[in-house]
């Protein structure tokens, strides 16, 4: 089942290569959607795909990035088909 999630990354996760380690992750397993830097510090990612590559999308992440991120913050919501593939937004 295609769903969407809106997460936000709160820690050291800005200049450690989150934004490109996550789009590469994304289109991997076949996820759309972005991601990019917050001005307060956090980083923002957008994705929609089938419930269990979005799951993997945040496993992997997490355990890359685990001594970056202090904390996440996911929202689970139905997918929209808003997107084409998964890039960086500035």
């Amino acid at each position: 089942m295609k769903k969407q999630m809106h997460v936000y990354y709160s820690g050291r996760v800005q200049g450690v290569g989150f934004r490109f380690t996550a789009e590469n992750i994304a289109n991997d397993l076949g996820i759309a959607g972005w991601v990019k830097n917050l001005s307060d510090g956090r980083v923002e990612v957008l994705a929609e795909g089938q419930e269990e590559a979005l799951k993997d999308f945040l496993k992997s992440l997490n355990q890359y990035f685990s001594r970056y991120i202090h904390d996440v913050d996911v929202e689970w919501q139905e997918a929209k088909g808003e997107f084409k593939g998964f890039g960086i937004d500035f």
